[in-house]
C-alpha cells in the first residue's frame, strides 16, 4: 500500500462523517461566553474554543462542543477511506481535532477500534491541531519516527499539522475542506 511504517488519519471527513451540525455547536459555544458575560474574542467555533482557556471557560465550552461530537459519532457514516485503513499492514493511528471519545464511538460504530492502534483526540494532549504534538503523540504511541509516517487528512488544518510534524501528508480528496 505503502512505504510507510505508520499510517495516521483524522477523522471527521476522512474516516466518518460525523452528523454534527456545526452552527449549532457555535451557537452554543457563543451562549457559553455569554452566559459567563464575556465579549466574543471571533464568531469562530475554532477560535473560541482556543480563546476560552483565556477567559475561564474552557472546561464549559469543551463540554459542550464535546456533547455534540459524541452524539454526532454515533450515527456517522462511514467513508471510503475506511476500506483503504482495513487494508494496511502497518500501524494505524488517528489524530483528530474531535475529541477522543468521539473518536472512540466512532470507530466502535464501524468496527474499526481493532483496525486501530491508537486514538489521540483534541483533549488527549495539551495542545490541537495544527500544533505538531497531537500528530507526534500518535507516532510516538505507534512507535515509528514521523519521517517514515503518513499522515492522511481532508483540511489544510491536517496538512499544516503534518507539516509542522515533519510527515508526509496526502489528502482524503482533491484538496482542502472543512476546517
Amino acid at each position: 500500500m505503502t512505504d510507510y511504517d505508520a499510517v495516521v488519519y483524522d477523522l471527521d471527513g476522512t474516516l466518518v462523517d460525523l452528523d454534527v451540525d456545526w452552527d449549532a455547536v457555535a451557537e452554543d459555544v457563543r451562549a457559553v461566553y455569554e452566559r459567563a458575560d464575556i465579549d466574543l474574542p471571533s464568531t469562530d467555533l475554532w477560535d473560541l474554543l482556543e480563546a476560552a482557556a483565556d477567559v475561564g471557560v474552557a472546561d464549559e465550552v469543551e463540554a459542550t462542543i464535546a456533547a455534540h461530537e459524541r452524539d454526532g459519532a454515533t450515527s456517522a457514516p462511514r467513508l471510503a477511506h475506511v476500506d483503504e485503513l482495513l487494508e494496511r499492514s502497518v500501524p494505524v493511528g488517528v489524530c483528530s481535532l474531535n475529541c477522543e471519545a468521539a473518536c472512540r464511538i466512532a470507530l466502535e460504530q464501524h468496527d474499526l477500534t481493532d483496525a486501530v492502534d491508537v486514538v489521540v483526540g483534541r483533549d488527549t494532549v495539551s495542545t490541537q491541531k495544527p500544533h505538531p504534538e497531537p500528530l507526534l503523540e500518535a507516532v510516538r504511541e505507534l512507535e515509528v519516527d514521523p519521517a517514515t509516517a503518513l499522515f492522511i487528512g481532508d483540511s489544510a488544518r491536517d496538512e499544516l499539522t503534518a507539516e509542522r510534524a515533519g510527515m508526509a501528508f496526502e489528502y482524503v480528496g482533491d484538496g482542502p475542506s472543512g476546517v
